[in-house]
């Protein structure tokens, strides 16, 4: 028998429940009785001595059972001087919480409302408080996970932006004027240029005789437009085409776009708005006879046998169409570079193009040349150059490589990226207007990201001071939630001659 006594009651949480009403430790109906306590105790807790323990027993948790026994302890303290000689109080205050206590002790319907509370809190309460506070976390992490990504965003737009304006050779601080002051220094950066093309006179005469002696190539001059600026420096395309300097250059002036006409600008007249006002004066061709209109039909029988001989097509007396073709420059006077003539060779697409091709077709030889060179120790390859010209048979290889490298550096210089974007400038100044937006575009990117970052940063604070409210919460509940359940197993332990009462299932 005394080791029936010590045999724990291990009771489920999930089903305290219904393991009390099944016992008969509670009604059924319980929960209309409980409804009927909590109306008393929102009334009692109107009237409230002022006690520390008090207002925490009050503040942000259930009130139940074990609550209102612990408010008539402390009102026994604070209500002592309304206690007469029969041991009883007049105080209301301890009326109404001794009622709520009564009412609670009927029927064990305190015992069923804790175990509803303790049942509530482990299964939701609880659980839903933590999963706050682990998505508060989660949110935590992925917000600073995206505030770092949009600074890296916003310092790699940057970089872009700073990357492409030296790529452009400007500092970015007024990208469109220092564009077009670029523009404006592009006339003395090809002249200097034309100026290096003097060095290249040496490699010009080499690949000229080297063509010669080779393939007796004598029909035509080499590398023409190279010759050309080699003496005379980058001259106009009209003294290039026509072998002198002109006497007046016209650049052609860039056109800007025409304004559309609005309906405001047409001049419509009158239009008749005057009866026959309008009209007057004006000789349509039509003949009025009769009051009729002569439309010059005939409708005499006969009439339309006519014979189609006596139709007059007017074929035989058509005139030819003569096509005069005009050469560039000589719809103006002699002298004068007007239109493209007026462009510099480097300035004018085609004449560039040329130019680069010419340089390339330079370049290629030099290099053949160069290779070829570092093979000559065979004696074949000395007797075949011993009847070259003077000029082919000095040459040496390092001299060959000295120009090799200038011609390089000449493609270089011109086919750049930053002066491919300042000859499209200076061709369309439009485009000054594009490249500047598309540089805009990047800082404007880079300050959305920005943008992005701060309201990342602000969403992380609240998500953190979202789990500064949780925490302390979830902390008090759990405290709660152990006492019910240390109470509640008290509670049945003495019901059943103290035997251990163990609640499973508890995991807070």
């Amino acid at each position: 028998m005394q080791g029936y006594q010590n045999l724990p009651i291990d009771i489920q949480t999930s089903k305290l429940l219904d393991w009390l009403v099944d016992r008969r430790h509670c009604n059924l109906k319980w929960q209309s009785s409980v409804l009927q306590i909590r109306g008393k105790i929102n009334t009692a807790i109107q009237d409230m001595p002022e006690n520390e323990e008090i207002k925490t027993l009050l503040a942000g948790s259930y009130i139940h059972y074990f609550h209102c026994l612990r408010i008539v302890e402390i009102l026994k303290g604070t209500e002592a001087t309304s206690k007469n000689i029969f041991g009883r109080y007049s105080s209301q205050r301890m009326k109404d919480w001794q009622e709520i206590v009564s009412l609670y002790e009927k029927d064990n319907a305190y015992l069923a409302e804790v175990a509803s509370l303790l049942v509530r809190n482990v299964s939701y309460e609880i659980p839903s408080l933590k999963k706050q506070l682990s998505k508060s976390q989660q949110l935590q992490q992925e917000f600073s996970r995206k505030e770092v990504e949009c600074q890296n965003g916003a310092a790699i737009m940057r970089e872009k932006f700073h990357s492409s304006c030296k790529q452009y050779g400007i500092t970015g601080d007024n990208v469109k004027r220092e564009l077009l002051a670029l523009v404006k220094d592009l006339p003395s950066t090809l002249g200097e240029v034309g100026k290096e093309t003097c060095s290249l006179s040496e490699a010009i005469e080499l690949y000229a005789a080297f063509g010669e002696f080779v393939c007796d190539w004598s029909s035509e001059p080499a590398l023409p437009l190279l010759r050309h600026t080699q003496c005379r420096g980058n001259t106009t395309v009209y003294e290039w085409r026509t072998g002198s300097p002109p006497s007046l250059v016209e650049r052609p002036s860039v056109e800007e776009e025409g304004v559309p006409a609005t309906e405001d600008s047409i001049d419509w007249g009158t239009l008749g708005s005057d009866g026959d006002s309008a009209s007057d004066g004006i000789d349509y061709g039509i003949a009025v006879a009769d009051g009729g209109v002569d439309w010059g039909i005939s409708l005499e029988p006969g009439a339309l046998e006519a014979d189609a001989g006596d139709i007059d097509w007017g074929e035989e007396a058509a005139s030819p169409v003569e096509i005069e073709v005009v050469e560039m420059g000589t719809n103006c006077p002699e002298g004068v570079a007007r239109g493209e003539d007026a462009l510099t060779l480097l300035e004018n697409p085609a004449t560039r193009n040329q130019f680069i091709d010419e340089l390339m077709e330079l370049e290629v030889f030099l290099t053949q040349r160069l290779c070829e060179m570092g093979e000559e120790g065979d004696v074949l390859s000395m007797s075949q150059f011993q009847l070259a010209p003077t000029v082919i048979q000095s040459q040496t290889r390092d001299k060959v490589l000295g120009v090799l490298s200038l011609v390089k550096g000449l493609i270089e210089r011109l086919t750049s990226v930053r002066m491919q974007h300042l000859f499209m400038i200076q061709a369309s100044p439009r485009y000054v207007d594009r490249v500047t937006e598309l540089l805009r575009q990047k800082l404007k990117q880079a300050d959305i990201l920005v943008l992005k970052q701060q309201a990342m940063v602000e969403r992380r604070q609240e998500a953190l001071r979202e789990q500064g409210q949780l925490e302390p919460r979830i902390d008090l509940l759990v405290q709660r939630t152990k006492e019910l359940q240390k109470q509640i197993e008290s509670d049945i332990s003495q019901r059943y001659n103290n035997r251990p009462v163990n609640l499973m299932g508890v995991t807070i």
